[in-house]
């Protein structure tokens, strides 16, 4: 073992939770690949699942056909921060996850409890065989998913903020289309029965409204360190 990690260094679980556009993804991948951890993305996993039911004409509108299909698709999570990877029985899903269909639908299937079982068994599975470590980033991880994780992170961010950067990744997006779309997500996400996005009562909330990336970065990579020092 001849990377800077101590082999004695306790592997650390960081849940980074928070709505669309806060820079989750980016701060997530860019925390693991600078501190050597593992990396996953659970909203890719969550498309993923959503991907697969347009694939297979499943009815979205109801909760029971999608119940039933629910533990079908073979998800495989790649969980290297710097080329992360996703397949769906064999088939690489990273672009056709991104696609409108799927985002304005993605919210319907996570919603289904089947399906949040599904896929939460499969986020405990990455995080617990991580060997070195585990950056999970989601909605729920820091409640849900992983109560225990050793640190939990909450994103925030205005949503006029949010929607200006949103839009920047779907070239060409209205901003306040986006904007509105958003806050119609995050109260999907907030107000559903099954594993609500909500903040968990001991985790740190950093407001990223009025941070660049970088020094968004800094700060998880800081309180990583904090912790895994002991402080």
């Amino acid at each position: 073992m001849e990377n800077g990690a101590a082999p004695t260094a306790k592997p650390v679980i960081v849940a980074i939770d928070g709505p669309s556009g806060t820079g989750k993804s980016s701060t997530s991948k860019a925390v693991a690949a600078q501190l050597g951890l593992s990396y996953l993305d659970t909203g890719a996993q969550y498309r993923a699942i959503t991907w697969w039911m347009v694939d297979n004409g499943i009815d979205l509108a109801d909760p029971v056909a999608i119940a039933d299909v629910a533990g079908k698709p073979e998800i495989i999570s790649g969980t290297d921060p710097s080329a992360p990877t996703i397949t769906v029985d064999g088939v690489d899903v990273a672009g056709p996850i991104r696609t409108q269909e799927v985002t304005s639908k993605v919210s319907a299937v996570s919603a289904v409890p089947e399906v949040r079982a599904r896929i939460t068994e499969l986020q405990r599975t990455l995080a617990t065989g991580a060997e070195k470590g585990i950056v999970v980033e989601g909605r729920d991880i820091g409640t849900t998913v992983l109560p225990d994780a050793d640190l939990k992170i909450f994103l925030t961010a205005s949503p006029e903020a949010r929607a200006a950067r949103r839009s920047g990744e779907l070239k060409g997006a209205d901003v306040q289309a986006t904007r509105e779309a958003l806050i119609k997500r995050d109260a999907a996400d907030s107000s559903r029965k099954t594993s609500p996005l909500a903040k968990a009562g001991d985790a740190v909330e950093v407001d990223t409204t009025e941070l660049t990336l970088a020094q968004v970065i800094e700060c998880v990579v800081t309180l990583v360190e904090e912790k895994r020092a002991g402080k």
